[in-house]
């Protein structure tokens, strides 16, 4: 049986990319190649980029009014919505999250692109009380021009809708760079853009390696925004490479995130917070809750308790509803977290469950609970984008921000406790872009999503975001009849 092939999407047409380059794709539930897909080189991101300048002064884009703009959202979000399953099927298959999230979460994507379909026509100017006579100025909101929206794959559904729905809310065009791991989603993605009915170049869906796809995309002079998601590794280069076009960026990188859990928390519900936090989506998320900061005296009935339930999870086939924990998208990430589990124990960490591959094919990790008896141990520092917990205690408030805060990270964070007031005290203090409280990993439309220090700038959904994809136009109109007075004073 022939695995199936997957196309570029560039200026409204399906292709293969300029030099024949194909890749293939694995699935990690069992290592073998399952599809393949064209590649990106120099060429297509030329004409992709020129396909998306040309959009914006097409007149089907340009002069379409900003409630046409909402409503061509509004199909697509349909479009999505009524073909999450088949979305989530191919992300399962090519990246190993559970179909159960992926499937659940492409749908839930379709409310943000309908979110951004009815701000298309909310962004207001306004008319300025010069200080000047005879003077009418008014602002408006104009569309940035070509973006480069580039997503990873752990979250691709998602991270490409927090960019494209604002982008094209605001009249943009887009050129989304998909991760070459794990690219099948956004290729198959491409075919409800099109049939969506967006004008030719509007919209282009490219994949493929650094030197041919991602670095003359980020420098190309007619890219006027990049939206990245990714390591940080990756954003220094892609910020060197806005240098090259002083193209506006923001940047949502990794994390650290910090769950404090106080000795007043209702310990089932920390207990479930820190195995959704940790063992949800295989650990492979940006915002895992991978350091745990506990109360001392509770620290010991808090393992007894993860522990027991996660004696219940069921690791295996990501397709299967029974699983909980499915493989990791690439084998890189069992070796990286074997490697730093191995400098946890020689620096003293203990592992209580878990620690190890788990013996059968694919890139199965099996879930990892660490004890931490100081702010040393690796487990603490390291992003692993796998199922590893690492717990370590405080004794006072004071302390717990401190440990908090001791990180390159602050994108998200995480606070247990039934006291209001300590609740809002700690959350005030935490440096990280997002704080749940007595819960973990939720997510809206309506709220901003990004983070603090090497987590990255910028924010991402909620209403200042279509304002990142305009610029500011300001007119002036001279009202009166008369002719204009010394051309060589400043007015």
């Amino acid at each position: 049986m022939t695995n199936p092939h997957f196309q570029l999407y560039i200026d409204g047409s399906f292709c293969e990319g300029a030099g024949g380059a194909v890749m293939h794709s694995q699935n990690p539930a069992d290592g073998k190649n399952w599809a393949s897909f064209a590649c990106t080189d120099k060429q297509d991101v030329e004409r992709a980029i020129v396909a998306a300048k040309r959009a914006l002064d097409n007149p089907a884009w340009r002069d379409m009014t900003q409630t046409a703009r909402g409503k061509l959202l509004f199909k697509l979000a349909d479009l999505i919505e009524q073909n999450a399953g088949r979305l989530g099927e191919l992300e399962t298959q090519d990246s190993g999250k559970l179909l159960a999230e992926t499937a659940t979460q492409t749908k839930y994507v379709a409310d943000y692109y309908r979110y951004y379909a009815g701000l298309a026509d909310k962004l207001e100017g306004a008319v300025l009380p010069i200080d000047k006579p005879d003077m009418h100025v008014f602002t408006k909101r104009m569309p940035i021009g070509v973006v480069a929206a580039v997503v990873p794959w752990n979250a691709q559904m998602f991270l490409s809708a927090t960019k494209l729905g604002p982008a094209l809310a605001a009249g943009c065009s887009v050129i989304l760079k998909a991760s070459e791991v794990a690219p099948i989603p956004m290729l198959e993605f491409a075919k409800l853009i099109d049939q969506a009915g967006f004008p030719d170049g509007v919209v282009s869906v490219i994949t493929g390696d650094a030197e041919n796809c991602s670095i003359p995309l980020t420098r190309h002079p007619q890219v006027d925004r990049i939206a990245f998601t990714g390591g940080p590794e990756t954003a220094r280069h892609v910020v060197r490479n806005s240098a090259e076009n002083f193209a506006v960026t923001t940047l949502e990188l990794g994390g650290k995130s910090p769950i404090l859990v106080f000795e007043d928390a209702d310990l089932d519900s920390a207990a479930n917070g820190l195995i959704a936090a940790n063992f949800g989506a295989s650990g492979q998320s940006c915002v895992a809750g991978s350091r745990g900061l506990i109360h001392r005296r509770i620290l010991p009935d808090l393992i007894a308790r993860i522990t027991d339930k996660a004696s219940g999870i069921v690791v295996g086939d990501p397709l299967n509803s029974a699983t909980h924990v499915g493989p990791l998208c690439t084998g890189a990430q069992i070796d990286r977290i074997v490697d730093t589990l191995a400098k946890a124990q020689s620096q003293g960490a203990i592992i209580h469950f878990g620690g190890a591959p788990l013996e059968r094919y694919g890139n199965y990790m099996a879930p990892t609970l660490v004890e931490c008896p100081s702010e040393d141990i690796e487990t603490l520092h390291i992003e692993m984008f796998g199922p590893v917990m690492s717990l370590i205690p405080f004794d006072t408030e004071e302390e717990a921000i401190l440990m908090a805060n001791n990180s390159q990270f602050g994108l998200g964070s995480g606070v247990f406790t039934q006291s209001i007031a300590l609740a809002h005290r700690v959350s005030d203090r935490i440096r990280s872009g997002i704080c749940w409280v007595n819960t973990y990993r939720a997510i809206s439309p309506i709220a901003p999503f990004g983070g603090f220090n090497q987590s990255g700038y910028g924010r991402e959904a909620g209403q200042d975001a279509i304002l990142d994809y305009t610029r500011t136009k300001t007119t002036w109109i001279n009202t009166s009849d008369a002719p204009m007075q010394n051309p060589f004073v400043m007015r």
